[in-house]
């Protein structure tokens, strides 16, 4: 499964996008795919959403895009990312001048992974979008992250924080 696409990966030179969305592929098959992202060079846009990628998976994939220097847009959506995996990917994003894309829509993505990416969004200035749309993000998370983001972020075009905790 995951791990053979990952071998492919790491030998392919000219496949720009690919879509895994909704293979049952866990953090084990995910750190598989990170790794071979930390050698691949020509691939622009994953998608996995609607997978079983939790914090363990998303840590591994925030060690390869301080690698990858091709990867443009990621859809992790409908996976099981909490605030730990959320802060990995954050501090990934402050260096990362790349990413344009990041879509974390329906994951378990609470305060402190939210408060992360905040913080991340105020060295990032290539992110266009990122949608954290459906997570457990409270009011103060949510006002830190617009209130970040427009302060010091002149790259960042849409946010999409739609249906959290707000009170």
């Amino acid at each position: 499964g995951a791990s053979a696409i990952a071998e492919a990966l790491k030998k392919n030179s000219t496949l720009q996008k690919i879509h895994l969305i909704q293979n049952k592929i866990s953090d084990e098959g995910f750190i598989a795919i990170a790794e071979a992202l930390k050698i691949n060079y020509t691939l622009l846009e994953i998608y996995l959403g609607y997978n079983k990628i939790g914090d363990e998976g998303a840590t591994a994939f925030a060690e390869a895009l301080k690698t990858n220097s091709t990867l443009r847009e990621i859809n992790l959506e409908r996976n099981e990312i909490g605030d730990e995996g959320a802060s990995a990917m954050a501090e990934t994003l402050k260096t990362n001048s790349t990413l344009q894309k990041i879509n974390l829509d329906d994951n378990d993505i609470g305060d402190k992974g939210a408060t992360a990416i905040s913080e991340a969004l105020k060295a990032n200035f290539t992110i266009q979008k990122i949608n954290l749309e459906g997570n457990q993000i409270g009011d103060k998370a949510a006002i830190a992250i617009i209130a970040n983001a427009l302060k010091t972020n002149y790259t960042l075009q849409t946010i999409n924080l739609c249906d959290n905790w707000f009170i």
